[in-house]
This record gives structure tokens, C-alpha cells and sequence, in this order.
């Protein structure tokens, strides 16, 4: 059963995402505004190379700290979770992956987003070219598989970085 949308209302658009509510029937007959931020699609790389992971560590301005991250980007319009996943991961760390996986796509934090997440493993790493975005200080870091989950739940933590360890994990990649 779906709720009618009486009214679709975008309020900024920031061109990274938009932001704004829709106006919906609720299954009493009474309305009530839903609140929503809607970002591009998302992919997740749990790169193994070997014995390790691979981790970016970078600075986050949103949260004031530095943070230990799986490589992640943006799908690209027509665009594969896999195709993004071998670009952001070559583009990040200079490696190309000759395997590729598609774990699981989902959609993130319900109750407020639309957007949806890719987890990619990928593995047989290859020399490629690193080619970072102007807005992207990264360095990588490199994790032993049995240790990535672990160091993965220090602190800060981050949701997009546990999901794809765990679901790596329950796979068989870690």
C-alpha cells in the first residue's frame, strides 16, 4: 500500500543534493509533511589486497575529524555498482581490481534519505593510476584482514565503512 503524495516540494538544491518534503495522505485521511534529503547513489569498496584491506584515512570537515574509511564514491550516471567501484577505487588508491563483487545494494537512513548503497568487494589488485579529485587529501592505509573489523569500530566509526566490512565478512572476503 502506498501513501498519496498530494504535494512534491523541493526546497534548496545545493548540487550535491536536494532537500525538501512531501505532502502525504496518511492511511487515516489525515496529512502530515515528510521530510527528505536525496543524494546520488553511492558505492562502497572493500578492497582486499592479499593478507589486508584497504582503508583510505582522511580528514571529514562535517564531523571535525579524521576518519579511517573503505574507498567510496558516486555512481555515475549509467554507471554500474561495479564500474564505480574499480573507478573510485583506482582513482583513490592507484590500484585496479581484476575481481569484482556486488554484495548487496540498499537504501540508506529511511526515515530521512533517498539514496541508495552499493558494497563491492573486489580483489586481485593491479598497479593503475591514482587521479584524486581536487577535494580529496587521502592516504591509504592498509589493514590485515583479521584485524579490519576491529579497527574499523574505533573511534569515529563509520556506518558505510562497518556495513561493508560485515557484509564482506559474512561473504567470505575477510
Amino acid at each position: 500500500m502506498t501513501w498519496p503524495v498530494l504535494e512534491a516540494v523541493t526546497e534548496y538544491e545545493t548540487g550535491w543534493y536536494d532537500g525538501g518534503y512531501d505532502l502525504v495522505e496518511q492511511p487515516d485521511g489525515s496529512t502530515k509533511r515528510y521530510y527528505w534529503a536525496e543524494l546520488p547513489d553511492a558505492v562502497i569498496v572493500v578492497a582486499v589486497d592479499g593478507d589486508a584491506v584497504l582503508f583510505v584515512e582522511q580528514y571529514r570537515p562535517t564531523v571535525n575529524r579524521e576518519c579511517l574509511e573503505l574507498p567510496a564514491g558516486i555512481v555515475e550516471d549509467g554507471e554500474s555498482y561495479a564500474a564505480a567501484a574499480k573507478r573510485e577505487l583506482e582513482e583513490e588508491t592507484g590500484l585496479r581490481p581484476d575481481s569484482v563483487d556486488l554484495l548487496q545494494t540498499f537504501d540508506v537512513a529511511t526515515g530521512v534519505l533517498r539514496h541508495e548503497r552499493g558494497i563491492v568487494a573486489t580483489t586481485d589488485l593491479q598497479p593503475g593510476t591514482r587521479d584524486l579529485d581536487d577535494n580529496e587529501f587521502l592516504t591509504v592505509t592498509r589493514v590485515p584482514r583479521e584485524r579490519a573489523i576491529e579497527r574499523a569500530r574505533e573511534l569515529p566509526a563509520n556506518d558505510a565503512t562497518l556495513e561493508g566490512l560485515l557484509l564482506a565478512a559474512q561473504d567470505g572476503y575477510l
